[in-house]
């Protein structure tokens, strides 16, 4: 297995490489990051063509990517064209550790990254967790009695949660516990923010801020992994070795988890090795709608004033995550199932 992982991480090289020239090349021709510098005041000629140089702005494309990539302190250029060489502000580049300094912030974007995180972590873990739970209760539930009343009503219910969009989610439930029960004179959930400006910061008020997003999170997914573990199970559960397990005597709550449930939920496993990754990017429309400072906010911000070092950080993580929860998840996969050989 240790060969499995170590031949999987050479081969993961040249693709994330792969991915971040194109991803270079795709950032820095979706708008101008100099443009939003000046604030309201439009921006000089002369004061333009001095950021352009020390940011690296003024070179080929082929270069700022060598910059970003290995660093500048390796490069002597003469920038104010005084004929001595000099350098722009100098940085390691990201195979050294360094991603850059954002463009709006003006500070590293390992910082801007690490600011953000906790509160995408709180809530998508959150978030995450509860749809797992949910999903296999309710997918287990529905297996074990199929095209019963309950099952249709369940399936129905799924179709048009998944078919809803995000945004119809998180507006239809902030109108309802927001506003509805506020006109209504009923305890009402808080639709911004994570805590109370003003006031200090609980776990209670923190949690109460998390109701709305992440149920506006969760529904949809556990609409779709339930279909999952559904499926699954009626395919497992029909199996000649359950029918064995059960002559043998076991129990069924025994065969159940311990042999139905192990085995459907291999398509689980891909799903949730695809997922876990983007959950650190953040939810970039529900994080806009509850105003909750997280990934997704932040890779808006970066979006809207073409901050490419920060856009770069954020996907080229993601990028990363990827390749590694999809290693992860083979040998998850193999360690389920022993047939599965790596």
């Amino acid at each position: 297995m240790l060969r499995f992982i170590v031949r999987r991480l050479i081969q993961s090289i040249p693709l994330l490489f792969l991915i971040s020239a194109i991803l270079f090349v795709i950032l820095n021709n979706i708008g101008d990051p100099l443009a939003t510098l000046g604030g309201r005041q439009r921006t000089s000629a002369a004061e333009r063509d001095r950021l352009e140089r020390q940011l690296g702005l003024d070179q080929p494309i082929h270069m700022q990517y060598i910059f970003w990539l290995i660093g500048n302190d390796w490069f002597q250029f003469d920038s104010d064209g005084d004929g001595v060489g000099d350098r722009y502000g100098t940085r390691r580049g990201i195979l050294r550790g360094d991603l850059g300094s954002s463009f709006r912030e003006r500070r590293p974007v390992s910082d801007v990254i690490s600011d953000r995180l906790p509160p995408t972590l709180l809530l998508m873990g959150t978030a995450y967790v509860f749809t797992i739970i949910m999903a296999l209760g309710v997918g287990i539930y529905s297996a074990l009695r199929p095209y019963s009343r309950a099952d249709n009503v369940i399936t129905a219910l799924s179709f048009i949660l998944y078919s809803m969009p995000i945004f119809w989610i998180a507006l239809s439930l902030l109108w309802i516990f927001a506003v509805t029960f506020k006109q209504a004179g009923l305890p009402y959930l808080p639709t911004v923010g994570m805590y109370e400006p003003g006031q200090p910061v609980t776990v209670a008020q923190v949690a109460r801020h998390m109701v709305l997003p992440v149920l506006s999170l969760s529904l949809i997914s556990i609409a779709g992994y339930s279909r999952y573990v559904r499926s699954g199970m009626l395919e497992v559960i029909n199996s000649d070795y359950i029918r064995t397990a059960y002559a043998k005597g076991l129990s069924g709550r025994r065969v159940l988890y311990r042999h139905a449930l192990k085995n459907a939920s291999l398509p689980l496993v891909t799903l949730i090795g695809l997922d876990i990754p983007f959950l650190l990017g953040g939810a970039v429309v529900t994080e806009q709608i509850f105003s909750w400072p997280g990934m997704g906010q932040l890779f808006i911000n970066a979006l809207d004033g073409a901050d490419f070092p920060v856009l770069m950080g954020l996907l080229m993580l993601i990028a990363l995550l990827v390749v590694i929860f999809q290693i992860l998840t083979d040998v998850v996969y193999a360690l389920i199932d022993p047939r599965i050989r790596l």
